[in-house]
């Protein structure tokens, strides 16, 4: 019977199948089969019965296949049914198998003719069958009833979809006699998959009801709407004979008289009829494996690779092993020692290449943030110079003073340190939270073990949170320091004499830029500091609107292009008298924006008094503000007016002006030296007492504490989705090896039949109007296809070719795509 040479070849993917089916879909693999295909009451059901022998499908009006049964039909010596839902127990009773169809599909889909993709998966092993894996699929309907939704129609279609877009799927297109084969929803759907037709058999059914005096002889000869696999003319029961529990086996010898005694199909009567197309099944069936036997291999083996190293670990892990718990805790903590050290010290196998994390982080912390928030400090010339005045005044007292008092300078001076506490006592916040971010991030690796989790993250957040307290005091430390002496010696300030000269030379201008400095030498001309994408927000909706552009700042000028060719610049902007400030975010807009403008007032940009830029991250806008501060633009500290004026107080005696400017060039000495001090011994201090500490802390202490805790036992309890994942791996990882053992045990060296060329198929095409019947007897001018192959009953074949091209029009549109994309067909349970 069938394809002897490969008779075996159907039974090793039913192997298969119960290799995989413990781990469903997670393996995304299609195996081998065939999907039946076709409208309500085509007739599908009768054909799988008249297969098997048996009564065993559930009958009715309307829709009655509501879920996909996926049969497996197996050759064997006693006769019984196997469900996968219900594994170990044999029906020997077919109406119970038809019984249990119905109950399993209300399980799902309840009794009122609802759907679902879930399938039934059915195996009956019979001495009257031929080794066959097919798919029985809900017929195509139009109109919904009972409890299916409006779109039951494109539900249905996308169900089939699911199984018939499978390259590894053969097509049995199912179609009445007694309807118009042009317009056929089966032939329709083959098409929009199987456009070359390789996959696609048709079937007629119902030849008996055709209309008197018509027959579909040129149909089933292949000459009339051809295939390339051609078509096999089927007669099923009729309802009244279902009714009437007409044996199968005498309606199969009925189809069989039909066939022999009809004047139109006797000559062909040994290529019709069910055992016929049984044979034909098992055939293609089995050529088709074989063909894709191959990829399949490959398939299997590529996710066998992916899963070996998760395997082997799972593998070595006994959860109630104390010394493997104990192992598995030691080897998780050096783990996260070493992913520690790696986010920090920049040297991790896995490179973030989409965001900056742990050391980057802190090192722009150290280098961008902290010098920003220095700057901030620089307070309104005004007001200092106020305070400078007092400060003279009131060490002068009642009398007048003829020289610059040392105190003025001393006081001034101390308050301007004592300012430095809260950007310090910032930056340690800052680096604290990079680091407890940093943390967590390793720690989430232990997501595995929940309690390990917990505990090693409240340890570490404590330790960081002691030597962030212990930081924090340095750094006051180190501000009381400097506030106990002030070093008037030091070899950078230019000390009274200086300063009084210095007064004479420099101009009002000259001053803020020395404050604001800070002691940073200004980079390069020609250094380009920073690129990216920026958006000018301020034009308005006639000019443009707001446009993104590419930004490039350098030390001199502030350029912007088209985009990040830099081919078409747009503008460039120097940075002369440049200075930034902040802009309200807008009640809608979801960017973060700042301004540039000019102090002499001047447009900055054609006929705008300032440059409005957003971008869309407080961290890109942070990281642009200390670009820029680089430049040598800095914050607007100074209080404007209308016209844009600074309004310091005016001094009447000139005496105490000049005594004034000669502390605030001393004080601008004096705190660059301290900026330039504190720039330098912060993120060496951060990094001694918080970063080395806590990495310290991590390799060496870590684990004696987690033993202190004295539940070490219960630390390596699994969570719940761990152990499911553990296993499913587990399961996965031998059922591709089960799998790929039976395909190893199989030799696919056999000879087979060629596919048959390719037909014109275009005459598959959209609904048109329903021809008469008697018109199918009425040859199309087509040229000839070749008649399907007629395979005799012992004959071994397979097919090897398959890939020819379609002989039709060479600019006919390439076939549609389904209507929907299909969802993945959920894991069976």
């Amino acid at each position: 019977m069938g394809n002897r040479g490969m008779e075996d070849l159907i039974p090793l993917v039913n192997r298969l199948q119960d290799a995989l089916s413990g781990v469903g879909q997670s393996c995304s693999l299609h195996l081998p089969q065939i999907a039946v295909v076709g409208g309500q009451s085509a007739g599908k059901s009768s054909v799988l019965e008249n297969f098997v022998g048996r009564d065993f499908l559930p009958r009715g009006s309307g829709i009655v296949t509501r879920r996909p049964l996926i049969l497996q039909l197996l050759s064997a010596n006693t006769e019984y049914g196997e469900f996968f839902h219900c594994k170990g127990k044999k029906f020997t009773d077919f109406d119970d198998i038809r019984k249990e169809i119905e109950a399993e599909t209300n399980r799902l889909t309840g009794s009122n003719k609802g759907i679902s993709p879930v399938p039934i998966s059915l195996r009956i092993y019979s001495p009257h069958v031929l080794n066959l894996t097919l798919v029985d699929l809900p017929g195509i309907t139009k109109v919904p009833i009972g409890d299916q939704p409006a779109d039951i129609e494109y539900q249905i279609r996308d169900m089939i979809m699911q199984f018939i877009c499978k390259e590894n799927c053969l097509i049995l297109a199912v179609t009445p006699a007694n309807t118009d084969l042009a317009n056929s929803d089966a032939l329709k759907l083959a098409k929009d998959v199987d456009p070359q037709g390789q996959r696609t058999i048709g079937v007629i059914t119902k030849l008996d009801l055709m209309d008197e005096g018509t027959d579909a002889r040129n149909i089933l000869e292949n000459r009339l709407l051809p295939l390339r696999r051609g078509y096999i003319g089927v007669v099923n029961r009729s309802q009244k004979d279902i009714d009437g529990k007409k044996d199968i086996k005498a309606a199969l010898h009925a189809e069989k008289m039909f066939f022999l005694s009809h004047p139109a199909y006797k000559h062909m009567a040994e290529s019709t009829g069910t055992p016929y197309l049984q044979r034909i099944l098992n055939q293609q069936l089995t050529n088709h494996i074989r063909d894709t036997l191959p990829a399949f291999r490959s398939h299997l083996q590529s996710q066998l690779l992916d899963l070996n190293k998760e395997a082997e670990e799972y593998k070595q892990y006994r959860p109630d092993d104390p010394a493997r718990r104990t192992k598995t805790l030691l080897q998780n903590v050096q783990r996260l020692a070493v992913d520690f050290e790696k986010l920090i010290e920049g040297s991790g196998n896995k490179v973030d290449t989409a965001h900056l994390s742990g050391g980057a982080r802190i090192n722009r912390i150290f280098h961008e943030r902290f010098p920003y928030e220095l700057v901030k400090l620089e307070l309104d010339e005004g007001k200092l110079r106020r305070e400078i005045n007092y400060a003279i005044r009131n060490i002068h007292g009642v009398r007048t003073g003829l020289f610059t008092p040392d105190m003025a300078f001393e006081a001034i001076v101390k308050k301007q340190i004592s300012n430095l506490k809260g950007p310090c006592t910032k930056f340690v916040d800052m680096v604290s939270q990079e680091l407890i971010t940093t943390v967590n991030q390793c720690i989430n690796e232990l997501s595995s073990f929940p309690k390990l989790q917990n505990e090693t993250e409240k340890i570490v957040t404590t330790e960081i949170r002691e030597q962030e307290s212990r930081c924090r005091d340095q750094v006051l430390l180190l501000i009381d320091m400097q506030l106990a002496y002030i070093n008037t010696k030091h070899e950078d300030f230019i000390g009274f004499t200086n300063g009084q000269q210095t007064c004479k030379q420099s101009n009002k201008k000259t001053v803020p830029v020395m404050a604001g400095n800070h002691g940073v030498a200004p980079p390069s001309r020609l250094i380009v500091i920073r690129k990216g994408w920026l958006t000018i927000s301020n034009i308005g909706i006639m000019k443009g609107g707001a446009k993104e552009y590419w930004f490039i700042l350098s030390a001199e000028s502030l350029s912007w292009f088209k985009d990040d060719e830099e081919k078409e610049k747009k503008y460039m902007l120097p940075l002369d008298n440049l200075k930034l400030r902040d802009v309200e975010k807008g009640f809608m807009s979801s960017k973060f924006v700042f301004a540039l403008y000019n102090t002499e007032l001047r447009n900055v940009y054609k006929d705008y008094k300032c440059l409005e830029l957003a971008c869309y991250s407080q961290e890109e806008l942070d990281s642009w503000k200390a670009s820029l501060l680089q430049a040598g633009v800095y914050p607007d500290r100074v209080t404007v007016d209308e016209q844009g004026n600074g309004s310091p107080e005016n001094f009447s005696d000139p005496q105490v002006e000049r005594q004034v400017e000669t502390i605030r060039s001393l004080v601008d000495s004096y705190m660059s030296i301290i900026y330039k001090t504190f720039k330098d011994l912060m993120p060496k201090t951060v990094m001694h007492l918080m970063i080395n500490s806590v990495k310290e802390f991590i390799s060496s202490e870590l684990l004696a504490q987690l033993y202190a805790l004295g539940e070490c036992s219960a630390l390596m309890d699994e969570s719940p989705e761990q152990q499911r994942h553990r296993e499913e791996v587990l399961r996965k990882h031998a059922a591709l090896k089960e799998a790929l053992a039976v395909i190893g045990k199989f030799s696919t060296s056999t000879c087979t039949t060629p596919l048959p060329p390719p037909v014109d198929s275009s005459w598959i095409q959209p609904p048109s109007p329903t021809l008469s019947k008697k018109s199918v007897t009425k040859p199309v001018v087509r040229g000839h296809a070749p008649s399907a192959p007629r395979v005799p009953a012992y004959a071994a074949s397979q097919s090897n070719d398959g890939l020819h091209q379609l002989s039709g029009p060479p600019n006919r549109a390439p076939p549609s795509v389904p209507r929907r994309h299909p969802p993945a067909i959920p894991k069976v349970k």
